[in-house]
């Protein structure tokens, strides 16, 4: 690890110097940041709200608060009857974005005016939902639900165009690789992880297995990704590596073109959640780390050799959900306790240039300064 981002990432501590704003009563579920300037982020609650925050310095103070910009609420004629367990920015503009619920709709929201512009119903609770962020040749949204069968919806038609049949338990999770724009992995309740080529009509590609084909194939149960629920996907940002966590407190590092196990040893990943979980990578570092939820911490291992960096602590209830900022390298997180909180790097190592920095402009004022410090309750 090159010494600086390694400072970088060890530095991550809670921002004293800004706050995102509370509006949620009860769980954050989801966080999505929008990809293209990185500047608004969603979120949705387990009582069915989902709010939209600027997360840019409009006061050019060095404190601040991440405003709501506005929010479903529960008032809202068209808002989630329950909770809401995944949102989503369109991917390519911030015109659009999608939720998904235990209310068994995926919803398709006009982002200017709140409305709806298209709703999906399903027989059964949706657990998770995914657009792809590099496709080009299709509109499709992956949806997990109770059902063992994943759902591929178009937005273009505001169909559901075809079925993925293979899972045996409901699916927790799904996520289509930033890398190739037909494939998609999924992980279910099944222990397994699974990956697609949504062009094929066979359709699943991998069905990945912790033991690289080492035990008897005689059983065709021996291809398991965990011992126990899959409950969470992430692909690292390059596309080349899927990582997988279970209910069995294990994290997996997979090489999404054969699907092999790596074997990377992360140690006790601590999991109890009942239903998805949503962990993040780095992205536009020279190092890629991962943060997981890891009860009412985060934790922080090094993608490639395993390593538990540091545990992020701030939150005082289970934390569900975390996004990474690439644009900033900062990281913001949701929990039980209500709270979104913001990850800064601390940047002591870099001393800004008087003649380059334009103090007035309403950037994000972090430097030269390590953060730890104090939240709201």
């Amino acid at each position: 690890l090159d010494g600086p981002l390694l400072a970088k990432v060890l530095g991550l501590e809670l921002n004293k110097d800004r706050d995102v704003e509370r509006i949620h009563c009860s769980g954050v579920n989801t966080l999505d940041i929008e990809p293209v300037e990185g500047r608004y982020m969603l979120s949705g609650g387990s009582d069915g709200v989902i709010v939209l925050y600027d997360l840019e310095n409009s006061s050019r103070q060095p404190y601040y608060t991440c405003k709501a910009v506005c929010s479903v609420g529960r008032s809202h004629p068209d808002v989630h009857k329950y909770s809401v367990e995944t949102v989503q920015w369109y991917p390519h503009d911030t015109g659009m974005f999608t939720s998904s619920s235990f209310d068994k709709t995926l919803k398709v929201w006009d982002t200017n005016t709140l409305q709806i512009a298209d709703v999906f119903n399903f027989e059964e609770t949706v657990y998770s939902h995914h657009m792809s962020p590099v496709a080009t040749k299709h509109c499709l949204v992956a949806v997990g639900t109770r059902g063992h069968k994943v759902q591929l919806c178009d937005l273009k038609s505001g169909s559901c165009s075809h079925i993925l049949q293979g899972h045996r338990q409901e699916i927790l999770a799904v996520s289509w690789s930033p890398r190739y724009e037909h494939i998609l992995a999924t992980a279910s309740a099944d222990s397994r992880a699974k990956l697609w080529d949504v062009r094929r009509a066979s359709g699943c590609l991998i069905t990945l297995d912790q033991h690289n084909g080492k035990k008897s194939q005689a059983a065709e149960s021996a291809n398991t990704a965990h011992n126990g629920k899959v409950n969470g996907l992430c692909f690292t940002s390059d596309g080349l590596h899927l990582l997988t966590v279970g209910t069995d407190n294990r994290m997996r590092l997979w090489n999404s073109s054969n699907g092999e196990n790596t074997l990377v040893n992360y140690g006790k990943v601590y999991n109890d959640s009942r239903k998805g979980l949503k962990f993040t990578v780095s992205s536009g570092c020279s190092s890629e780390f991962v943060f997981v939820p890891y009860g009412s911490t985060i934790a922080v291992y090094t993608i490639y050799s395993g390593e538990q960096i540091t545990m992020l602590k701030g939150h005082y209830k289970s934390v569900d959900c975390c996004v990474f900022q690439s644009n900033f390298q900062e990281l913001y997180s949701g929990s039980r306790d209500c709270n979104i909180l913001a990850w800064v790097p601390s940047l002591c190592d870099s001393v800004p240039d008087d003649d380059d920095e334009d103090l007035s402009s309403p950037t994000r004022d972090q430097t030269h300064t390590s953060y730890s410090g104090s939240m709201e309750s």
